[in-house]
């Protein structure tokens, strides 16, 4: 097959449009064919596994300890049109369990365990599990817990590169929800203080 077209060339081996060599997939199937019980993880993977799973497990307890703060505003919060923010607090708290499932299920593709020990876990997350007085410190402290987070992703997308493509995209989309999420937070904050008093 021409090699410019991207497809298996006369010597079994893979090109671009450029014509450069990629690789010879006789050697990509004898390679499949190893280290069976390492399942997604092939030889390719430029990552450190252990390092990565270590990495993700602080994600998923952050991501878990956000999603505890969440469903007890959701439950606790009260004021005045606290039925709206305690619905905008039950929709993050489906999000972030929606990324610790998705986080697990990454720590389990790479062939970890994910850890949903109890014990530890708030030394595990990048975030805190900071309940608030009041309706207002409960926004306040969901928008401080969500620019940890998206602080402490960006670090990790720098981090895994191009070394660990999958891992790196799941947290991009995820970054992007919590973009949101902090978003949301600070609109809820200015209209109830007229400014995000983070300082406070």
């Amino acid at each position: 097959m021409d090699e410019r077209s991207g497809v298996e060339g006369p010597e079994g081996g893979f090109g671009n449009s450029n014509g450069a060599f990629l690789s010879d997939i006789s050697e990509l199937r004898r390679r499949a064919r190893q280290r069976l019980e390492r399942g997604a993880v092939t030889d390719g993977y430029e990552g450190d596994v252990d390092r990565t799973v270590e990495l993700l497990n602080g994600v998923l307890a952050t991501e878990i300890v956000c999603t505890l703060r969440y469903r007890f505003h959701a439950i606790t919060a009260r004021g005045i049109d606290s039925e709206s923010v305690k619905e905008e607090f039950r929709e993050h708290a489906r999000d972030e369990q929606e990324h610790a499932d998705r986080i697990a299920e990454r720590i389990n593709q790479l062939g970890g365990r994910p850890n949903f020990d109890p014990e530890g876990l708030a030394s595990r997350s990048s975030s805190q599990y900071v309940e608030g007085e009041n309706l207002v410190d409960m926004i306040r402290e969901d928008l401080v817990a969500e620019r940890i987070a998206v602080e402490h992703y960006q670090e990790l997308i720098r981090f895994f590169a191009d070394h660990d493509p999958t891992t790196r995209r799941l947290l991009e989309e995820i970054l992007a929800k919590e973009e949101e999420h902090a978003n949301d937070m600070h609109d809820l904050l200015v209209r109830r203080e007229g400014k995000p008093m983070l300082d406070h």
